[in-house]
């Protein structure tokens, strides 16, 4: 079994929520990556995002772009990406999904990619820019690799396309609870239950939350609606603060280590 579908029915199992991490790949080199993957394993992490570098990322805000710019100045290609994910898979199991925009896997070639990702140990693709109506292709490939295909559902997004998206997708729904790019806020979104509930409509696959999740408090408040939180820049500002320092991954794990209990307590004294 897919291993984002095996973790998503744990936790349902266990009346438990999800926590997930996003980085972007290479930042600031890919043995930090493996080394962060690894240790967030262990320090209870459930889905690791790899952001896969790109000149151009446009739903990113500034803290993930400059991840994305220092992970391409470090070397970083999808091809070593896909290297690292099955350097990891030598020590962890943790769910492993690719934040990657639709030029990478065109340049790779779409079936090549989906197949070497699939043999490296990826569990699922969220195409940034890949519209679900634009994707019949894309879609069929990837279930036949067995790997998740993961949408994005926004705060604009028309309750009949709601319906269309989450039909098409497998594994989680991202709801990216803010209008804009990535980036930390100082207050999680006012609607995230009425969103939440909207979603739930269309579909019995488990919602993840992200955008704007900061620090501790906000991520046990997010819980509360959602089946999973996705928290990246405020994680990624945490490596960018400590990328020089030789206890890189320790300071950036104790860091995800808050969050997890905020998420994982908050289920337990509810």
């Amino acid at each position: 079994m897919n291993r984002i579908v095996q973790r998503f029915d744990r936790l349902k199992a266990e009346g438990s929520k999800g926590f997930v991490v996003y980085i972007g790949a290479g930042d600031p080199h890919l043995e930090a990556t493996r080394q962060l993957a690894i240790a967030f394993d262990q320090a209870g992490v459930d889905v690791l995002e790899l952001g896969v570098p790109f000149s151009d990322p446009l739903a990113d805000g500034l803290v993930n772009q400059l991840a994305a710019q220092r992970g391409l100045e470090s070397g970083t290609t999808p091809s070593k990406v896909l290297q690292t994910v099955a350097a990891i898979r030598q020590d962890s199991q943790i769910p492993i999904a690719l934040y990657i925009y639709f030029n990478l896997l065109h340049r790779h070639g779409l079936e090549r990619f989906i197949d070497d990702a699939s043999a490296s140990g990826v569990d699922g693709l969220l195409v940034l820019d890949l519209p679900p109506e634009e994707s019949e292709n894309y879609e069929s490939l990837m279930r036949a690799a067995g790997m998740c295909v993961i949408y994005l559902v926004a705060p604009t997004t028309p309750e009949e396309r709601i319906e269309l998206i989450v039909k098409r997708a497998s594994g989680f729904i991202y709801y990216i609870s803010r209008e804009g790019v990535t980036g930390m806020q100082e207050k999680v979104a006012a609607n995230i239950a009425q969103m939440t509930a909207r979603i739930r409509v269309h579909t019995d696959l488990p919602i993840a939350v992200g955008f704007g999740i900061s620090n501790p408090s906000q991520a046990r408040l997010v819980a509360a609606n959602a089946d999973a939180i996705v928290v990246g820049s405020a994680i990624v500002n945490q490596i960018a603060q400590n990328g020089k320092h030789p206890n890189l991954v320790l300071r950036v794990t104790e860091f995800v280590e808050s969050l997890v209990k905020a998420v994982k307590n908050r289920v337990r004294e509810s």
